[in-house]
């Protein structure tokens, strides 16, 4: 199962090199909500594994961004007590670009969509 959250990216980190094999990199995003009159922010982090961890550097700090992220789990055992740990791993980013257009109203722009073509005669029947 898929999720999807928007917000501010507000830091990214280095990659890390787990084993010879394997590697990371985290980053946060804000994510503030109006609650009955009250904002409430909360710090989200997430992780990219292997070829995803390039994936944040197409993006500035400060940039309103759509995450589209699994939940995974993991249990294990150290020194005879069971722990778990939880990651989001982010596998899509896409920039939200705000502007005012259509007489005030709020418009949405994925600039990593592909651009549209006027062709219509290319359909293969």
């Amino acid at each position: 199962m898929s999720y999807e959250i928007i917000g501010k990216l507000v830091a990214k980190f280095d990659i890390v090199q787990r084993t010879e094999t394997f590697k990371t990199r985290e980053f946060v995003i804000e994510k503030s909500e109006d609650i009955g009159g009250r904002v409430i922010t909360n710090y989200v982090k997430f992780q990219c594994v292997q070829d995803k961890t390039a994936m944040p550097d197409r993006f500035n700090l400060g940039d309103e961004v759509k995450v589209q992220f699994n939940i995974k789990g993991t249990k294990w055992m150290k020194e005879g007590r069971e722990n778990y740990i939880t990651n989001l791993d982010a596998w899509r980013m896409e920039t939200m670009k705000m502007d005012q257009t259509n007489n005030g109203a709020d418009s949405v722009n994925y600039t990593d969509m592909p651009p549209a073509t006027d062709n219509i005669d290319d359909l293969p029947f």
